[in-house]
């Protein structure tokens, strides 16, 4: 995974003896262990420098705008691509709705890289951004890398977890990749052939040219009709995303700003549990976060949780409310254990066990010592609730009505206070905000 500064510190979520980490707990194996003394996450943005008011910088279509650098080529091919995509307005849109969750954090590492700005959009015609696509081939994720190519650029696969899938770790092999075809051949157009049908494709054809004595540039190369056909199409997404109105379309406007933050766990998690926490519908989450292959986000995978930018607070205060429900634990298996025992000794089904691992069976047991996830015992003691400041401080509450485009997380920065503490003073706050409604905002007089 690309490595992350943090813009947070270290937050212990007060779940030390209340999750009852460590103690043992009659009626649970011996060799069930919990992970850590706390849980711990730590919350991270890809950029730091681009903590900004929101919106300040205006729309992100006109910051792709002004990096677009391709050269042209082939033009008859572009203009078939033009039609293609102009003549299917809702799939543009449907492509650009699902763009707005990745693209800023994609825009983000290509200027950091000095890379073309259309380097951003390759995802609409890979994938169309969407990040469980898997071709025939079986490329899989935004940017379709197959099994192989995936491995190696350091996208780990196994049954927990599916780098390919993981917009972080496969935005970052990805571009990796293209930097080193363009070091190869020198030219973008070129590169991005080969990011298409393999660098061994196009240096085969560039011999062929060569021995010939004919040019070597993409447009004079005899390539396969996909490959003939893939940068005439990045272009044609190029050329209406740069003047759209000239193509009759219309793009949704997508904030310059971070959509999502890093949550980092240091235990497993049910990921319909994490997903209840951040307030959020489980597809939602799952589009954040299609790296985990099964219902666990498990220790032995990056253990990385994007969560929009304004759910994270959300998660932290659901996190500290609720405690150690639903917590998990790892258990070692040992081989030739009944499947059966090891759901009744945790009071799961084995159905339960199934989903949650990725089990190896032999007429119902355990073929090989393996680590499953299993539920951990409950504290002895209740999670404390969240304090308030207003504990520690007097405090007085001033109102604020809202503005279209405010969101709880917005607000808490501008006034000092946390989204728990907006929430305590409007016990019957919706989740969604509306212009106009008013809020109680705390102020401390200390």
């Amino acid at each position: 995974m690309p490595r992350k500064v943090a813009i947070a510190r270290w937050l212990s979520l007060g779940l030390l003896s209340a999750v009852g980490l460590l103690i043992p707990q009659s009626g649970y194996p011996a060799e069930a262990t919990q992970l850590g003394s706390e849980l711990k996450i730590s919350y991270s943005l890809a950029h730091p420098s681009s903590l900004n008011e929101p919106g300040s910088q205006g729309d992100l279509w006109e910051r792709i705008r002004a990096g677009l650098d391709l050269a042209d080529t082939k033009p008859e091919l572009v203009q078939v691509h033009e039609q293609w995509f102009t003549n299917r307005p809702a799939y543009l849109n449907r492509t650009v709705e699902r763009s707005r969750l990745y693209l800023f954090h994609i825009v983000e590492e290509v200027e950091k890289r000095g890379m073309p700005m259309e380097i951003a959009l390759l995802p609409m015609i890979e994938s169309a951004y969407n990040p469980l696509a898997v071709s025939p081939q079986k490329a899989s994720g935004i940017w379709q890398f197959i099994p192989s190519t995936g491995r190696v650029y350091g996208l780990r696969q196994n049954s927990w977890y599916d780098g390919r899938k993981d917009v972080l770790a496969a935005t970052d092999a990805a571009l990796d990749y293209l930097q080193q075809l363009h070091g190869m051949f020198g030219d973008w157009q070129l590169a991005l052939a080969a990011y298409n049908c393999g660098e061994g494709c196009v240096g085969r054809a560039i011999a062929r040219n060569k021995a010939k004595g004919l040019d070597t540039d993409y447009a004079s190369l005899k390539l396969p009709t996909e490959t003939r056909h893939y940068v005439p199409k990045l272009l044609a997404i190029r050329n209406i995303v740069r003047d759209p109105a000239h193509y009759g379309i219309a793009l949704d406007s997508i904030a310059n700003e971070p959509y999502f933050m890093q949550v980092s766990l240091n235990q497993p998690m049910e990921a319909r549990h994490a997903a209840k926490l951040a307030e959020m519908n489980l597809d939602d989450f799952i589009s954040l976060n299609p790296g985990y292959q099964r219902k666990v986000i498990h220790t032995d995978t990056p253990g990385l949780l994007l969560l929009p930018a304004d759910k994270v607070e959300t998660f932290h205060y659901n996190l500290q409310r609720l405690g150690d429900r639903h917590q998990l634990q790892e258990y070692r298996a040992k081989r030739g254990e009944a499947a059966s025992k090891i759901a009744a000794k945790f009071g799961v089904t084995l159905a339960w066990l199934k989903e949650h691992n990725p089990l190896k069976l032999w007429r119902g047991k355990v073929a090989n010592s393996q680590t499953l996830v299993v539920p951990a015992p409950p504290s002895k003691t209740a999670a404390a609730p969240p304090q308030k400041k207003a504990e520690a401080q007097e405090s007085t509450l001033r109102t604020h009505t809202v503005r279209k485009g405010d969101t709880l997380s917005e607000l808490a920065r501008r006034y000092n206070v946390t989204v728990a503490e907006i929430r305590q003073s409007n016990q019957a706050l919706a989740d969604t905000l509306r212009p106009g409604d008013k809020l109680a905002i705390p102020v401390s007089n200390s």
